[in-house]
């Protein structure tokens, strides 16, 4: 049995960490390079403060400026970091050697522990054997998921890209789907590569193309002129929600009739799924990523716990369409989905 197959049991347990969660706001992303800090004390829900040590968490990730899909991460970790006693650290860059960086730079600090993202694996190899060999303990989650064990990880949060984009290919070729346009908006990332190589497994005239996902309205114009370049563009698949926001604009603007789908969620595209200008998104639950990577650091260093004895915990893939929208909408809209 593959470590994938071990791990889908696993992912009750997220979901049902994820219910006893109070909700916690976030006042978005951090400008790049520029580490945030939060102190635990007790969230906005007023419940207890662990009484163990005050240990401090690094939390580094790949986020690029103005995509807020990373605010639930955020707002995950912070409320764990709120029930903990952690003070909460965040950084940021999308640039790989950079974020390395940022992993040597909490290392020299002398965090306590480590938990960031994979989506360049080889680039943050380095960096992650220096925090292995300075015996800092660390997770991985949300990108990473065949890389962080050889790197030295002790758990993973998040979804298997790969089994999502299956999921995605076979509900399109469901549909009959016959040449779907799958958005990659940055280049290099293994997590977004292994969402579109899934779709094609399943729906086989998938195309991959690539977007400036740092530049919305060149997102919409580059879609767009493929829309009207070739109109047998039948479905468009989006790997984050403001690029399917800015596909369903594409789409009004070549006069195209291609349905749009997305993976992850925002408030615009949760209310898109009920106007029907969205048909569905795969849900990864972000939240839960960023609240189990630091509780379960937390739960390491104050009792050696390892949730999933080291395999991958899975918090998705979920559908949320049109039968499911009206109960997961308040929670997208409190920042928590």
């Amino acid at each position: 049995m593959t470590i994938r197959k071990k791990a889908l049991g696993l992912t009750a347990v997220a979901v049902a960490a994820a219910l006893v969660l109070t909700a916690c706001s976030s006042s978005g992303g951090a400008a790049n390079n520029e580490p945030t800090t939060t102190a635990g004390t007790g969230g906005s829900g007023g419940g207890a403060v662990a009484d163990t040590p005050n240990y401090t968490i690094a939390m580094i990730t790949h986020e690029a400026p103005g995509d807020t899909f990373w605010d639930r991460i955020r707002a995950g970790a912070e409320a764990a970091a709120a029930k903990d006693n952690v003070t909460l650290k965040y950084s940021n860059d999308p640039a790989a050697d950079k974020q390395a960086t940022l992993v040597q730079n909490a290392i020299d600090s002398k965090v306590d522990a480590i938990a960031t993202t994979l989506s360049t694996p080889d680039a943050m190899a380095g960096a992650m054997k220096a925090a292995t060999e300075a015996k800092i303990p660390w997770d991985a989650f949300n990108a990473g998921i065949d890389s962080y064990s050889e790197l030295g990880g002790l758990m993973y949060f998040g979804s298997d890209e790969t089994v999502a984009g299956k999921a995605v290919g076979k509900r399109l070729a469901d549909l009959g789907a016959k040449h779907p346009l799958c958005i990659i908006q940055e280049a290099g990332q293994v997590q977004l590569e292994a969402r579109c190589a899934g779709v094609a497994a399943n729906a086989p005239g998938t195309e991959n193309l690539q977007v400036n996902g740092r530049d919305l309205p060149s997102v919409t114009a580059t879609v767009g002129a493929k829309l009207q370049s070739d109109p047998s563009i039948d479905y468009i698949v989006a790997l984050g929600a403001n690029f399917a926001v800015a596909s369903i604009d594409s789409v009004k603007q070549a006069n195209s009739s291609a349905k749009v789908a997305t993976f992850d969620l925002n408030p615009d595209a949760a209310k898109a799924i009920k106007d029907g200008s969205l048909l569905f998104a795969v849900d990864q639950q972000p939240y839960l990523q960023g609240y189990q990577a630091v509780d379960n650091l937390w739960l390491y260093l104050t009792n050696r716990n390892v949730l999933g004895g080291g395999l991958p915990v899975l918090t998705g893939p979920a559908f949320v369409d049109a039968e499911n929208i009206d109960v997961i909408l308040p929670f997208v809209e409190a920042n928590t989905r």
